[in-house]
């Protein structure tokens, strides 16, 4: 992660890309785009489990918080979660 990758709209609904699987590991996890064959490693496990609650989270900033990120940690965490983004391992959730 670059330190000044912009961050993601924490306060957006977003979801792990419908061609994204994501194997958990030791170090963290590793996600693998099947329409891009992109591979994208997670080197920590709270950054895996908040990718892991959006689906469910009604915000990006609300699966943060049930992976037990702190406030003083989201920006960091929203940086890591606009990479994602931009390498399309995640999408905003659309509202229809």
């Amino acid at each position: 992660m670059n330190p000044i990758d912009p961050p993601i709209d924490l306060d957006r609904a977003w979801d792990l890309h419908p061609q994204v699987s994501v194997r958990p590991e030791p170090f963290g996890a590793l996600l693998y785009h099947f329409g891009t064959r992109k591979l994208t490693f997670l080197k920590d496990p709270r950054l895996l489990a908040a990718v892991q609650a959006l689906a469910t989270a009604p915000t990006a900033r609300a699966a943060c918080s049930a992976a037990e990120v702190t406030e003083s940690e989201l920006p960091g965490f929203g940086r890591a979660l606009g990479a994602l983004a931009r390498a399309s391992m995640v999408v905003e959730r659309s509202t229809s």
